[in-house]
């Protein structure tokens, strides 16, 4: 009788084992079937708000060129087509996991190059609202962490920063509000000296000083004798890098 019971309370033992190896499968069963259901989820929400975005930065991009392209031109509706078809192409970058360097220097190259194709210089003024809005969107991609262009190489490169010329040529002549906010208003469109002047409440030689030390460091030019100001590519970097520092400040 007293090996029947041990053999009965060994079969009890054994059969809890059971159960309970039975019970931690079917819990394990359980979260992952949960954690696949949450992550299904995420994944729908994640599109869902991609698409959102996606729809955004379209309807962005056609309002914002209708509103500041030049006009009148001959060549705006094919420019305005064409930027469209870039920017669009663009910010499908935003619906991948991951987004290469090479891939965002395709998309700089493949601007540079219809930027070579502009027939008149008022083209600048187009070019600027289209880099404008690629940077936007190249930020975009990279506050959803999908891309980054950091290279632990430019670590490495702070020491070849030249002081002298990097303070006279870059930081001096913005170091003063005025003509930081020349360089700011020719960003999208370009200006008389008139409407430069309203804006800083400048006259004379004194708007002139500062804008002379603008074109002095290629920041800015004329596009003729008495005609109106632009910002030129080296301008518009510098002004892109100083949005892109801003965001460290906030």
């Amino acid at each position: 009788m007293e090996n029947v019971n041990k053999l009965d309370t060994r079969e009890i033992y054994d059969t809890r084992a059971k159960l309970e190896a039975i019970h931690q499968d079917i819990k394990r069963l359980i979260e992952k079937s949960n954690q696949d259901y949450l992550n299904i989820m995420l994944n729908n929400m994640k599109e869902d708000i991609i698409d959102s975005i996606t729809t955004y930065i379209t309807e962005d991009i056609q309002g914002t060129l209708e509103r500041n392209m030049v006009d009148p031109c001959n060549m705006r509706e094919t420019c305005k087509s064409r930027f469209s078809k870039f920017l669009e192409d663009n910010a499908e970058l935003i619906k991948e996991t991951n987004v290469t360097k090479e891939a965002i220097e395709k998309k700089k190259q493949e601007l540079n190059d219809i930027k070579e194709t502009a027939p008149y210089d008022k083209c600048e003024a187009c070019f600027s609202e289209v880099r404008s809005l690629f940077d936007k969107q190249l930020n975009l991609i990279g506050s959803m962490e999908i891309y980054s262009d950091d290279n632990p190489e430019d670590k490495m490169e702070i020491a070849s920063i030249p002081e002298e010329t990097m303070v006279k040529t870059v930081l001096e002549p913005i170091s003063n509000k005025q003509r930081l906010q020349i360089l700011k208003s020719m960003a999208s469109e370009t200006k008389t000296f008139t409407a430069l002047s309203e804006l800083t409440g400048l006259r004379g030689g004194n708007l002139l000083f500062h804008i002379q030390k603008l074109m002095e460091n290629s920041l800015i030019i004329q596009r003729h004798e008495r005609g109106d100001y632009m910002i030129t590519k080296k301008g518009y970097n510098l002004l892109v890098m100083l949005y892109n520092f801003k965001k460290y400040l906030d």
